[in-house]
């Protein structure tokens, strides 16, 4: 089985900013940069993938999800450094940040991946579309995130690595820990809610709720909205648990709507472009251009080699 290994960009490009502390030859902080690649490196080493793609979120974010709320994602902090820098004010620090994130993409453009960013979508949706594209029908699919969204894209090809947590998430896996079925599992988040984004659940309801009070959202048929409200109508036990479901109704079709990526909220033109950049793919490896521009922007000694094998793998297999 061949693999494929899709990296969601900003969450492994924000927690290599914020816990590495490389610095250039002038001093600047390149540890969002340098530590994305040797995030890459490490992947590129364990998972031995046979195609990547990288995925970015577009400028803007989701303009469709905040449609549906307009406090989707509001109030988040700006990401930080963890660690003391004194050389770089507030200001300069976003720009470096910023520059950092530039360098990092111009750096992939010679190697032999496929990243992919459109504006106003988010990566989620990019990669939801990517590993039900017919391209990689009966190849395994591992989705690099921390983000709980992509629980419910977990099926018998597709898996997810949470780097952070170093824990490899499956179907079976899931089921087993949470008693939820990847099918189901949008839904159950759209009940439970998720600080992260902004988004309040149904008061008192949590994933180990559902879990024990709705057993058959460990059922690999879809739980729709109107089943789940008439499953909480018809009960007789008196547990406020569903009237509070059939109250907050509302609230959990705006959720579902933001959280769902059964059906990623792409426009037919941001497919084709997706679909065009999968098709045309052919995987380039500039390794004279990839050592220059370390060079340049002050990575100093490090071991390469590894990486630089998984590159020659990928690019001899076109």
């Amino acid at each position: 089985m061949k693999r494929l290994m899709i990296i969601d960009a900003l969450n492994a490009y924000f927690r290599a900013y914020i816990v590495d502390p490389s610095l250039s030859l002038n001093g600047q902080p390149i540890g969002g940069y340098k530590g994305f690649i040797k995030i890459l490196q490490k992947l590129c080493r364990e998972m031995k993938p046979d195609e990547i793609v990288i995925a970015w979120d577009g400028a803007g974010g989701s303009q469709r999800r905040k449609l549906v709320n307009k406090n989707y994602k509001e109030g988040r902090k700006p990401i930080r450094l963890n660690r003391e820098v004194h050389v770089l004010s507030e200001d300069e620090e976003m720009q470096n940040k910023v520059w950092q994130q530039s360098r990092l993409i111009e750096m992939l453009n010679h190697m032999p991946v496929i990243q992919l960013m459109n504006e106003g979508v988010e990566a989620d949706d990019i990669i939801s579309y990517v590993v039900q594209m017919p391209n990689y029908k009966g190849w395994q699919k591992v989705i690099i995130s921390s983000d709980k969204d992509f629980y419910q894209l977990c099926d018998n090809e597709t898996i997810l690595y949470r780097p952070i947590q170093k824990t490899f998430l499956n179907k079976p896996r899931i089921l087993e820990e949470f008693g939820i079925h990847p099918t189901n599992f949008a839904l159950a988040r759209a009940m439970a809610g998720d600080k992260s984004d902004n988004l309040e659940g149904v008061r008192g309801v949590g994933l180990a709720t559902i879990s024990k009070r709705f057993p058959f959202f460990s059922e690999e048929d879809t739980v729709t909205i109107d089943s789940l409200i008439e499953f909480c109508e018809n009960d007789n036990t008196g547990l406020k648990v569903f009237s509070s479901v059939v109250d907050s109704r509302e609230v959990i079709e705006e959720n579902y709507k933001i959280m769902q990526l059964y059906a990623p909220s792409l426009s037919l033109n941001a497919k084709k472009r997706i679909k065009y950049s999968v098709d045309n793919f052919e995987p380039e490896f500039n390794k004279t251009e990839i050592i220059k521009r370390m060079a340049n922007d002050g990575f100093g000694e490090w071991d390469t080699s590894s990486l630089f094998s998984t590159f020659k793998r990928i690019s001899n297999k076109s």
